[in-house]
């Protein structure tokens, strides 16, 4: 007992020059007379009050000293040293005034500590407060640091609460629970009243949990509100934070329910809900709406495309992205097929409108049908899907593919001057290299379609310092691998093998296999010379990768996950899924050729592919079977042969026709139609003469030395006025240009801010990424809503603050601000 008086009285004479004693059960006396504290006098008050005040205060005014009575304090009008006690300090021996000691709280806080003496109960709780306290806290702020060490939280009610409802969201109560028994839930419910306007005749986190999602929901749909701007802002900041967003979710869709509003958005339109994301339910709503109205055709492709990048500030949009997405390209795809004319003059004019315009179609139909099936919700987007393949296969495919066949069918030669022939390839895009000592490395991507280039085209020019030019070339025919791997090979004379195995001659050599090809290379290019597959050459360390490129000056790498996923009946539904993962390993392959010091690329394919995602109808098949002398090799596009038979469904070509040499005739289905054969998918087909299968990319790609992307400019437009006159400040924000593959977007966080720095508004995530020529659609409208901390700066600056991430941290730079005076009447109390 007598080291633990010792602590408390050194703790309070680091604060105190003379100290009271009052051993009011007159049972420490022998704890006074045993004490001894260095530089301390102790002094016993008998009677002699006169004499040691003259002391203490006249005699030695810089000694400090312990003034001990043995019994009560004397009545104030009976004390003559009340007014030394007063300015000095009070050491007590009771629970209370040993916790106050340790915590070095003055008296005045004896009512605070009383009144929660539970808390203090546990040594641990009571270590956790003392680290919190500060000199000049208040009774309030001691409370408020009390509800945090109960919780587990921050000492800011924002923190409190977040926590509690995290408990909630576990189907728990022991923080809760130690709240009460601490005698703390009438100041949390004061504090709930005084920071959200929370009220209720029996207060609980449950009972506040269903009220705050219900007042918010109202403020949005013109509801009844019964919490202020503050409970709002807390919300969104609640909804936003990854360490309770868990908590969030799970207490939405519990409030959704008690709510009934599942029911309340049934009878809404999917417009005014835009700007909301406090339920699941909102996502389901909107989305449901719109798949009716893209199918419908009662909403524009561009107002879809509004409202979807709106929804991606949305909680819940990663969840449902796929279905947004999906919703978007089919509105896209929907209003191409609109406005697309698929007329041509000749075969040439075919393909150059194809690379220019109507590639667009089959790309779009792919990210739909991607997004479909990624979604998982075939059922929800059943209808929609049924349209959109009705209207890819009937209203495009096939128009397309007939009108294409007549020219098909009037060629004598296999040509669409001016554009390049495959078979020319190395003659006009890898010799310019080499003649001039430039490195070149040609990536074939086996089926890598026209529009398949047009995206890797955009991506690549998304990174910094990489150009990119894109040129489409015709395929040989049949589109199919062996032939046009060997068209991309150094060659002069192309030849279909005379036997059963499909495969081609180049300058009478074999072109079957890498080894081969290797070969072929090293004789004809006239440069050092090399290929290799494409995981190969992901696989190789970096001093090994550096060495292949120093080494050579053309290296050929094939890429082939397309074709190998469409070829096989048991992955062939997974082909679009294949294309995404394709651009992403282009990419990084090219990187990685480039960290080993090679700087030109040409991208290309051997050929392209028609892909329907649902079952092929009987109507698609040709009617008849190819026949004649001798079949060589069938595909489910082609069949190569000697002496084939005429067919009217079938179109016949020789070798010459095609720019081969030899004896072997192709035959291939017209327009899109398949072939059968056994064991194969009917799908992804290739083969024949389609627009989809030979009309093929060749992308030229340059690594610069200079950084060549910047990031879209934002502005904040100031409005007629530069006064905050209500709870609510709308702004608008305008994207200074639009997006581009070199000019990319820019994501800012946006609040308004004191001078000191503090926020006193909710927070957006805004994401500048308009593409549009036209200044008025890409303005971006921001309601911000003012918190209760605005009233502390009423008639004061505060500042409009734009702030950006420093790239690879978590940390912000001010992007802009703009100024406004803060002027509210006690009617803004009244916004919602």
């Amino acid at each position: 007992m007598n080291n633990r008086i010792a602590k408390a009285l050194t703790k309070l004479f680091d604060r105190y020059r003379i100290i009271f004693w009052y051993d009011a059960k007159q049972e420490l006396r022998g704890d006074f007379e045993a004490l001894s504290l260095p530089c301390v006098e102790k002094l016993e008050l008998t009677n002699n009050e006169y004499g040691i005040k003259y002391r203490i205060l006249r005699e030695q005014p810089e000694q400090k000293f312990l003034l001990y009575r043995e019994g009560p304090q004397p009545p104030d009008m009976d004390n003559w040293l009340l007014d030394v006690q007063l300015a000095h300090g009070e050491f007590r021996t009771d629970q209370v005034a040993i916790w106050l000691s340790e915590l070095a709280l003055g008296l005045e806080f004896t009512d605070v500590v009383q009144a929660h003496a539970e808390f203090f109960q546990a040594v641990k709780r009571k270590d956790a407060l003392k680290k919190m306290l500060n000199s000049d806290d208040t009774a309030g702020q001691i409370r408020l640091k009390m509800l945090a060490v109960c919780t587990g939280s921050e000492p800011r009610m924002d923190a409190v609460v977040e926590n509690l409802l995290q408990e909630l969201a576990n189907c728990r109560d022991a923080k809760i629970n130690l709240v009460g028994r601490c005698n703390l839930d009438g100041f949390l419910w004061e504090q709930m009243t005084r920071c959200y306007g929370y009220k209720s005749g029996e207060p609980g986190i449950r009972d506040f949990s269903i009220e705050l999602f219900k007042s918010c929901y109202a403020m949005g749909t013109d509801g009844q509100v019964k919490l202020t701007g503050d409970a709002l802002v807390y919300l969104k900041r609640w909804k936003d934070s990854r360490q309770f967003e868990g908590g969030f979710e799970a207490l939405s869709g519990e409030c959704a329910e008690v709510l009934g509003i599942e029911q309340d958005l049934a009878k809404r339109d999917f417009r005014e809900l835009m700007e909301l994301d406090y339920f699941r339910l909102i996502d389901q709503k909107i989305i449901s709406d719109l798949v009716r109205a893209v199918a419908s055709s009662t909403v524009t492709s561009p107002d879809v495309s509004l409202w979807i990048r709106q929804r991606r500030q949305s909680h819940w949009y990663k969840e449902y992205r796929h279905l947004y997405e999906t919703v978007d390209y089919a509105a896209q795809f929907t209003h191409a097929l609109a406005e697309v004319k698929l007329t041509m003059d000749s075969l040439a004019e075919g393909v150059q409108r194809y690379s220019r315009f109507w590639y667009r179609l089959d790309q779009l139909y792919r990210k739909f049908t991607f997004h479909v099936r990624m979604s998982g919700q075939a059922s929800l987007i059943g209808s929609l899907t049924d349209q959109i393949e009705n209207l890819y296969a009937n209203n495009y495919l096939l128009k397309l593919g007939d009108r294409f066949q007549t020219f098909v069918d009037e060629a004598s030669k296999w040509e669409a001057f001016p554009v390049i022939k495959q078979k020319t390839f190395f003659k006009h895009w890898v010799r310019p290299f080499l003649r001039k000592d430039n490195k070149i490395c040609v990536i074939i991507s086996d089926a890598m379609r026209y529009e398949i280039g047009d995206e890797l085209l955009s991506l690549i020019r998304q990174e910094d310092r990489y150009s990119a030019e894109l040129e489409p070339a015709l395929s040989m025919l049949p589109s199919y691998t062996q032939l046009g791997m060997a068209a991309l090979l150094p060659n002069e004379v192309l030849a279909i093998a005379n036997n059963e195995t499909g495969s081609v001659l180049v300058d009478g050599q074999s072109s079957q296999g890498t080894a081969n090809r290797i070969k072929i290379l090293g004789q004809s290019a006239g440069a050092r010379a090399t290929a290799c597959k494409a995981d190969e050459l992901m696989a190789m360390r970096g001093d090994d990768c550096r060495a292949l490129v120093r080494d050579h000056d053309v290296i050929y790498v094939y890429h082939n996950r397309i074709d190998a996923t469409g070829d096989k009946r048991e992955s062939e539904e997974r082909v679009f899924e294949a294309v995404e993962d394709s651009l992403q390993e282009l990419i990084r392959l090219i990187k990685k050729l480039n960290n080993a010091n090679l700087y030109n690329f040409l991208v290309t394919a051997d050929h392209g592919f028609i892909y329907q995602n649902r079952a092929i109808d009987e109507s698609d098949f040709s009617g008849v079977d190819a026949e004649g002398d001798h079949i060589l090799f069938r595909d489910r596009r082609f069949v190569l042969g000697k002496g084939l038979a005429e067919a009217h469904s079938l179109h016949k070509f020789t070798s010459e026709q095609l720019g081969l040499t030899g004896e072997v005739e192709v035959q291939i289905p017209k327009s899109i139609n398949r072939l059968r054969l056994k064991g194969s998918g009917s799908r992804f087909v290739h083969g024949g003469a389609s627009l989809q299968e030979v009309v093929i990319p060749v992308l030229k790609i340059n690594k610069r030395r200079k950084s060549d992307v910047t990031t879209v400019e934002v502005d904040i437009l100031r409005g007629a006025s530069s006064v905050i006159t209500s709870g609510q400040l709308a702004v608008t924000m305008y994207q200074a240009g639009p997006v581009t593959d070199k000019i990319q977007p820019r994501v800012l966080r946006a609040g308004i801010y004191t001078e000191a720095g503090d926020l006193i508004s909710d927070s957006h995530d805004l994401t500048f990424d308009l593409y549009s020529d036209n200044p008025r659609e890409r303005e971006l409208q921001v309601r911000f809503v003012l918190t209760r901390k605005a009233d502390d700066v009423n008639g004061q600056e505060v500042i409009l603050r734009l702030e950006e991430k420093h790239a690879g941290t978590s940390h912000y730079k001010e992007y802009k601000t703009l100024r406004y005076l803060m002027r509210r009447s006690f009617t803004s109390d009244f916004d919602f």
